[in-house]
């Protein structure tokens, strides 16, 4: 079954840290570059950052800059977002997801969706 699986998300107070990881299986990776989107409540689901598929290219939506990193370890067949200084803003479910080698803008053109895991900011 192919398939992403996110893990990582829970509470956390402003200012803290969380790392998500995204988990491929039935698939390799090394195709697909890795987006991390994340949607809250009431809201649309926005992009927030991707990796290519090499690892050689990377963006970030403007609210994100400068306190996430994306990163990914094809051996592992692993993404991961690395998130400091949360602010309660970035509350919201997150969910990777993968399209062919470049990162895109065109949500539909990303063929697998994890889950999603929950981030909370909060004190």
């Amino acid at each position: 079954q192919l398939q992403l699986v996110e893990s990582g998300g829970g509470l956390v107070q402003p200012g803290g840290s969380l790392r998500l990881s995204c988990a491929a299986s039935g698939f390799t990776m090394d195709y697909y570059a890795i987006g991390w989107f994340r949607q809250a409540p009431g809201k649309e689901r926005e992009g927030v950052s991707c990796i290519s598929n090499t690892g050689t290219s990377t963006n970030y939506a403007d609210s994100v800059k400068g306190r996430f990193t994306i990163s990914r370890d094809n051996a592992k067949n692993t993404a991961y977002l690395q998130m400091n200084s949360l602010k309660p803003g970035d509350t919201a479910v997150y969910f990777c997801a993968a399209v062919r080698r470049r990162c895109s803008t065109y949500v539909p053109a990303y063929e697998y969706w994890g889950q999603g895991t929950q981030v909370t900011v909060s004190s």
